[in-house]
């Protein structure tokens, strides 16, 4: 019998994204797991009510050992530049929930993408980021809501232009953009 050829290498960058509840996180983790432990999964979500408490904690449960978790809210970059020099592989999830607290702090929104872009860029990786696709519905009714939607829309492109592989991800299946 010949053994099953080892799975591929994770590219130094992959970029998840997708809609709400489109499996993204699930597909991430799954290729970060490709790979040997240990991994690390860097979380930016925050708590604010028990319904987030919840999905943060269902989250945590259906990782497997092998997981080291880090949690940043507004510094992703230096995060990504303490820990991403390492062969050992890091999700991030997600570029989405880690934007709405730059935001929400009143921080330069540009600044700080700007920063995320060039720690990703000198990371050796290899990394998975997950992010949502925000652009497809329609426009919403307030400025703030605008403001997200057009800033993520620009993080995405520019992460995305950075990455060697991008997957949409659409009713639990990965479509490869890149």
């Amino acid at each position: 019998m010949v053994p099953a050829p080892p799975p591929p290498a994770l590219p130094r960058l992959t970029l998840v994204l997708g809609g709400a509840r489109s499996g993204k996180s699930r597909h991430a983790e799954a290729l970060v797991t490709t790979s040997a432990p240990p991994w690390t999964y860097v979380a930016t979500a925050q708590a604010f009510d028990e319904e987030m408490t919840e999905r943060i904690a269902q989250h945590k449960a259906r990782r497997a050992d092998g997981w080291q978790t880090l949690e940043t809210t507004h510094d992703l970059a230096g995060l990504i530049r303490e820990h991403a020099y390492q062969p050992a592989p890091v999700l991030i999830d997600c570029l989405t929930l880690w934007l709405s607290n730059v935001m929400l702090a009143d921080m330069n929104v540009q600044a700080a993408c700007a920063e995320l872009i060039d720690a990703l860029r000198a990371a050796r990786g290899p990394i998975v980021a997950v992010s949502n696709e925000v652009g497809l519905g329609i426009v919403p009714d307030n400025a703030l809501a605008r403001a997200f939607r057009d800033a993520q829309g620009r993080l995405n492109q520019d992460v995305a232009a950075l990455a060697d592989r991008v997957i949409l991800m659409a009713a639990g299946l990965p479509l490869s953009l890149k």
